[in-house]
């Protein structure tokens, strides 16, 4: 269901997160949110956080905003993606070290790669999956309450959850990803019922299973990933729009490949996902999947990728504007969505960076919309009629 971008023609936004405010010293942990936010330290900083990450996005002139990913803690490689719902199913308790850590990808001791990996604490299965204290309204509504542009609640897939715990209690693995996908499939529907505009599903083990060595999941195949996705998303499209977020890896900033990546052989799958969007790592490779996304994927829309999450460079919006009409080439105007490769992180950029990017995104955008005659977004934090020196 098009509930948020039906009506908007190049609608501008990032995928979830932004970097912490150096203020924002508090963490979550293994806590219920409604807990946490009885602690007065906390919410305070919390809200904080969420207000100002809204309200960077209004300035910047985004069109669909986040919560920043406020909920996630200050970690190594953002662990937190993981854990936090990691640590609030039940049935999922206890901790083991990462077991890809060494030679992942090719890294060894005195890799950053390897670091993250290193750092990485995730729990163990041992009992039936249940929902447990996931809480997804609450941060929501929490953020919704302060904007009146949509909020897009963005959280990882249960398929990843499923390949990066280890397995003492499912005598089949592939139980242990089913039960994953209903347990989350019951927060989501609770989600967008309570009024949430945009779900995001983030990185379905699709495109990157062939790169994924732990927790078994190298040995199932791409037809059981697909079909564990579309039991997560299972009837929310009835409710609210559907977004599914793919890139090529984020832990610090860092890239996980030497070379660029390509979608081609993924994208047949990807078309298969019960969902409205699919969002597309671009920018990184100026494009190179385009034309093949624009022929494979033929009823969604497609939000692409056109500033670089790893690179501190701010893209200049001409750069911006080039990429969009590249993706307009191949891909009608109507289904087209703006967005960032990823989320920018808490770890390996600046705040300002994030913000100027942000706004690159909206000045880029507004180029565009320009020459094809549509209305232009509002951009104050552009607007020279409140620069502080004429």
């Amino acid at each position: 269901m098009l509930n948020a971008t039906r009506d908007l023609t190049l609608p501008t936004t990032i995928t979830g997160s932004l970097p912490r405010p150096a203020w924002y010293t508090e963490n979550l942990g293994a806590r219920p949110f409604r807990d946490a936010i009885a602690d007065a330290r906390y919410r305070e900083q919390y809200t904080d956080a969420v207000g100002t990450h809204v309200r960077d996005q209004e300035r910047a002139g985004l069109d669909v905003v986040t919560d920043g990913d406020a909920r996630f803690d200050t970690d190594v490689g953002g662990m937190s993606w993981f854990q936090y719902p990691a640590r609030r199913f039940t049935g999922l308790a206890g901790a083991e070290y990462y077991r890809a850590a060494s030679g992942y990808g090719g890294t060894g001791k005195g890799d950053i790669i390897f670091e993250v990996m290193e750092s990485r604490v995730m729990p163990r299965c041992v009992g039936k999956i249940g929902r447990g204290p996931l809480q997804y309204t609450v941060l929501w509504k929490l953020a919704q309450g302060m904007t009146a542009r949509p909020v897009k609640f963005g959280t990882i897939t249960p398929e990843l959850i499923g390949a990066s715990v280890g397995n003492e209690f499912y005598a089949d693995p592939r139980e242990l990803f089913r039960d994953l996908a209903a347990a989350m499939r019951e927060e989501l529907l609770d989600l967008a019922h309570a009024g949430c505009r945009v779900i995001q599903m983030e990185e379905p083990n699709i495109h990157l299973v062939g790169v994924r060595r732990q927790g078994g999941a190298a040995q199932l195949d791409v037809e059981f990933f697909v079909d564990v996705f579309n039991q997560a998303v299972k009837g929310l499209r009835d409710v609210t729009e559907v977004w599914c977020h793919t890139c090529w890896g984020n832990p610090a900033q860092q890239r996980l490949f030497a070379t660029p990546q390509s979608y081609r052989e993924a994208l047949p799958y990807l078309d298969r996902l019960d969902v409205d969007v699919l969002t597309f790592e671009c920018a990184t490779t100026d494009g190179m999947d385009l034309e093949a996304i624009g022929k494979a994927i033929r009823d969604k829309k497609i939000a692409v990728g056109v500033v670089d999450h790893r690179n501190l460079q701010v893209e200049r919006p001409e750069q911006v504007a080039a990429l969009i009409k590249k993706a307009l080439r191949v891909i009608p105007l109507e289904r087209v969505i703006v967005s960032t490769d990823c989320g920018f992180g808490r770890e390996g950029m600046s705040r300002r960076i994030a913000f100027y990017k942000m706004l690159a995104i909206v000045r880029g955008t507004n180029l565009v919309r320009r020459e094809l005659g549509l209305p232009e977004a509002e951009c104050r934090a552009a607007d020279p009629r409140f620069a502080l020196v004429d």
